[in-house]
C-alpha cells in the first residue's frame, strides 16, 4: 500500500500515537479510512466516466466513417475507373511557318 513496507508503518503508528494520543488515534485512523475508501470511489467513478466517453466517441466515429464509405462504395461501382489514355503529342505543324526552300 502506497509503497510503505511494515517497519515504515509501524514506525508511522509509534509517531502517531504518541503525536496524537491514545484517545484520538483510533478517530483519526478511522476519518482517514473514510477518506481514502471516498478518494478510490470517486477515482473509479472518473475512470468509468471515461472509459464510457471513449466508447461513445468510437461509436461516433463508426457512424461519421459509415456514410463515407458508402459514398466511396456508390462512387466506385458508378464510375469504375477505366484506364487513363495519356494524350499523344501532336506533329509540329510546319505548313505556316513561312520558310520554304
Amino acid at each position: 500500500m502506497f509503497g510503505i513496507g511494515f517497519t515504515e508503518m509501524m514506525v508511522i503508528l509509534v509517531v502517531a500515537l504518541v503525536v496524537l494520543g491514545p484517545s484520538k488515534l483510533p478517530e483519526i485512523a478511522r476519518s482517514l479510512g473514510r477518506g481514502y475508501a471516498e478518494l478510490t470511489r470517486s477515482m473509479r467513478e472518473v475512470r468509468s466516466e471515461v472509459d464510457r466517453a471513449g466508447m461513445s466517441m468510437e461509436e461516433e466515429r463508426k457512424i461519421f466513417q459509415s456514410p463515407n464509405t458508402m459514398v466511396d462504395k456508390i462512387m466506385q461501382t458508378t464510375f469504375p475507373e477505366q484506364e487513363k489514355e495519356e494524350p499523344k503529342p501532336k506533329a509540329p505543324d510546319n505548313e505556316g511557318d513561312g520558310a520554304k526552300g
